[in-house]
């Protein structure tokens, strides 16, 4: 009796051995996630001016990117007014925009032609600028800015000639064109200065 409770604990033992050495050992758990990519080096922001030489060499711009560059180069008091080969080429960028057939952002690059003209003193071609973005979009502000000191600069021109008639009707014109930018914006300072005063200052600079 001894002998087969002895042979039957063998038996057992030898079993349990097999079972655990046939067993496949588990794999270790996967990693929650595979590591993030190496993030490309990203391009180095170039200024405004190097993108708008790129522009004339082959890296074309979307109307949309040519419109918001100008923006920027053309705002109130920007630097890139003193740099003659920047508005030069902005003027050429513009230009070409403009035959397009996207015909979405007409208005700014229009206007913003006009406001290159205008400081370039060409005034008869930006008067048909600034009037080409005011038939395309009557409630900007910055156009009716714009038509109001080109004609305050008329009349001063006028009035300078002796010609009180004329340099009346500019002014007339003027006052109307700075009375819309004010009701379009009414917070913008610059609006608000009398505009004979803004031409004054300029023709002093």
């Amino acid at each position: 009796m001894m002998r087969r409770i002895v042979a039957a604990w063998l038996a057992l033992g030898l079993l349990g051995g097999t079972v655990g050495c046939s067993m496949t050992p588990k794999a270790p758990p996967p990693e929650s996630g595979a590591p993030p990519p190496l993030a490309e080096p990203s391009r180095p922001p170039s200024s405004d001016s190097a993108r708008l030489k790129e522009s004339l060499t082959g890296h074309e711009m979307t109307p949309s990117e040519v419109a918001d560059l100008s923006d920027r180069l053309l705002a109130d008091g920007s630097q890139a007014f003193n740099d003659q080969q920047t508005m030069a080429r902005l003027e050429l960028v513009l230009l070409k925009t403009l035959k397009t057939p996207d015909k979405t952002y007409r208005a700014v690059l229009w206007r913003n032609l006009g406001i290159i003209h205008y400081h370039q003193q060409k005034y008869k071609q930006a008067e048909h600028d600034l009037q080409s973005a005011n038939e395309l979009n009557p409630k900007n502000p910055r156009t009716h800015f714009y038509l109001a000191c080109l004609f305050a600069h008329k009349g001063r021109i006028y009035e300078k000639a002796g010609k009180t008639r004329s340099s009346q009707q500019q002014y007339k014109r003027a006052a109307i064109e700075i009375g819309l930018a004010r009701k379009l914006e009414p917070s913008n300072s610059l609006y608000k200065q009398d505009i004979k005063q803004i031409i004054q200052q300029e023709n002093e600079k």
